[in-house]
């Protein structure tokens, strides 16, 4: 039992999950940390063995005690029937649809989904028959009007990773049922200490467990969290593509898991106070974090969160590239590249076109994305406040 209050009385805090879930010294000689299980092949003593298919492992691909460490954390927290670990976020994403859809099918997505995701769809879901159809992240229980009745899954992103949109998930849940479709939901932002999905009624839930369960930048991983009725399918859909992550990685995702409370705080503290303090800032027409005040969904965050992640946006007056130049290229502790959820800051400058379709991006200015790290909050928002400065004299 869990209570994502730390040291409530009323079951065992997140915190003490991370630290201990997962883990049997007992069977591994003593050791606090369960040790990196390499191997294909599983040996079986008997035929009879064999025939009966018994053992706890038969083959590598179906899992070994480092994967199960991290599949039973993650499944605890996140209050799920069964969770897998899958090579990438992305792999997590493709299983969950492939899990709920055959040629002839409809699946609807969220406009602010997960750039790669808008690429399968649009690509391997259209070539192997499915339609694909693209929703505003704010329509609710409008989705009604949408559902099809060859509509079989409907993914959430809640926030979208790039424009920050917070998703009405149980009214979500309600249309996709009521339509016969599962709800699916992206939760890398939040991750499961700030909000439970499968609580709010949707039946899978995946995560890119390359950014805040790793926290390093060091490995790609993803899980799939799925109800009961949902789980034979993911977990058919994840054996007949040979998704697997190797012990090696599983071992990195198990590393970050053991500080991701701690983390989180971390990174919500003072990208918060970042995200604030650019609000007051020349230059700076808005700041798109749904825990600010000032975010037009922030009721509905209040309503299912319980906290905010590392990542926001920021909107720029309008300028030419030669000032998104100038603001990137001389950033001294902020790094210009791809992902999220390390220990290193990030800045992106985002060109919202062909992957929004739903609802046009028509804000006029330059969109960044911001991943607050580790570093000293005072050394960031001098680096940002030299960078802002750049960005209006080469204007």
């Amino acid at each position: 039992m869990i209570d994502n209050k730390s040291g409530s009385a009323g079951g065992l805090s997140v915190e003490t999950v991370l630290t201990h879930g997962g883990r049997e010294p007992d069977e591994q000689f003593g050791f606090v940390n369960t040790p990196v299980y390499r191997g294909s092949t599983v040996l079986f003593k008997t035929l009879a063995d064999l025939e009966a298919q018994q053992q706890r492992y038969l083959y590598g691909r179906a899992g070994n005690p480092t994967t199960d460490g991290v599949e039973t954390i993650i499944n605890e927290l996140e209050g799920a029937h069964r969770t897998r670990l899958v090579p990438s976020g992305l792999a997590a994403i493709t299983i969950a649809l492939m899990s709920c859809l055959k040629a002839g099918d409809d699946v609807l997505i969220t406009d602010s989904a997960y750039e790669p995701t808008r690429a399968f769809a649009d690509g391997f879901l259209q070539r192997m028959g499915v339609t694909a159809r693209y929703y505003d992240p704010r329509i609710g229980a409008g989705l009604a009007g949408l559902m099809q009745p060859n509509t079989k899954a409907v993914l959430a992103e809640s926030p979208g990773s790039l424009t920050f949109e917070i998703q009405d998930l149980p009214a979500l849940a309600k249309a996709a049922h009521d339509g016969g479709a599962r709800l699916i939901v992206d939760n890398s932002w939040a991750s499961p200490l700030y909000l439970q999905p499968l609580k709010l009624g949707a039946d899978l839930v995946v995560h890119a467990a390359t950014k805040m369960f790793v926290g390093h930048s060091d490995a790609f991983a993803g899980t799939i969290s799925a109800n009961a009725e949902s789980w034979p399918e993911v977990e058919k859909a994840r054996r007949l593509l040979g998704f697997f992550t190797s012990g090696d990685d599983a071992f990195l995702v198990a590393r970050g898991l053991r500080t991701l409370a701690i983390r989180m705080k971390e990174h919500q503290q003072r990208a918060l106070d970042i995200a604030s303090w650019l609000e007051q800032q020349s230059e700076v027409v808005q700041v798109l974090h749904p825990a600010l005040p000032s975010h037009p969904d922030h009721a509905l965050w209040h309503r299912d969160f319980k906290g905010s992640g590392s990542l926001f946006s920021v909107l720029l007056a309008p300028a030419p590239r030669a000032s998104v130049a100038a603001f990137v290229d001389g950033l001294s502790l902020f790094s210009m590249g791809y992902s999220w959820g390390g220990y290193e800051s990030l800045c992106l400058p985002l060109k919202l076109g062909k992957n929004r379709t739903a609802v046009p991006w028509t804000a006029e200015g330059n969109l960044f994305r911001l991943h607050v790290g580790l570093e000293g909050v005072d050394d960031l928002k001098a680096d940002l406040a030299a960078a802002i400065e750049r960005y209006s004299r080469a204007r």
